[in-house]
């Protein structure tokens, strides 16, 4: 099966006619295999799947987009890579869809910095496409999504976003930006904060698989 994706996949344990898809979008330098040492524990009827990222940064590290730093050393993202990799990761889940028996109006996104900038990025173009996100230690990016973004009918999409308090990598005012604009936007959010810095605390998985849980039982 050639998708245009690497990826590791973790079958539904209860199969379903259709079963619903959560894909793993990982962060800069780091690769499939991390976000996915959280299969084991997350739903039984979701297929797992974790996309690795399509710029090899060698030894085993990938991205989704390049970081880049000016004279003085601020950081900027590379704004056609990220938007090139929204793209390829929405093609990526009708692939996905077209090869699997996958729900098509329950896919969710979890990512984790800038996996979760992308999953933003993804499901504000494209809320047709995505039932929910999980955006750990990232924010939201306007210059990443299509243009008319806010158009579309969010009425459809959840999102848990989380961040740590003392998270060196990307700012927490970042992500406290984020819940104003989601509200503006009128998209159901949940925001969480941890006591940690650029990682993912114990709490935090336990209150986002809660979540993803309730919308089982909600749905």
């Amino acid at each position: 099966m050639n998708l245009s994706l690497e990826y590791l996949i973790r079958e539904p344990k209860i199969k379903l006619d259709k079963n619903p898809l959560l894909l793993l979008l990982h962060g800069y330098g780091s690769n499939e295999a991390d976000l996915f040492s959280f299969a084991s524990e997350l739903p039984d009827e979701y297929y797992i799947i974790s996309a690795r990222g399509p710029y090899d940064l060698q030894y085993g590290s990938y991205a989704w987009y390049a970081i880049n730093f000016d004279a003085d050393e601020n950081k900027f993202s590379d704004l056609v890579q990220a938007k090139e990799s929204r793209d390829l990761i929405a093609r990526f889940i009708d692939e996905l869809i077209t090869n699997y028996p996958i729900d098509p109006k329950n896919v969710s996104l979890l990512g984790f910095s800038q996996g979760a900038i992308l999953s933003y990025a993804i499901a504000l173009s494209h809320p047709e496409k995505i039932k929910n996100i999980i955006a750990l230690s990232g924010y939201a990016n306007e210059d990443m999504m299509e243009e008319n973004y806010e158009k579309n009918d969010f009425s459809n999409l959840r999102i848990f976003h989380s961040h740590g308090t003392v998270d060196q990598v990307i700012p927490v005012e970042w992500a406290r930006k984020t819940s104003p604009f989601l509200k503006n936007l009128k998209i159901d959010a949940t925001y969480k904060e941890y006591p940690v810095g650029h990682g993912v605390a114990p709490q935090n998985f336990y209150d986002f698989r809660n979540w993803l849980i309730e919308d089982k039982v909600n749905s």
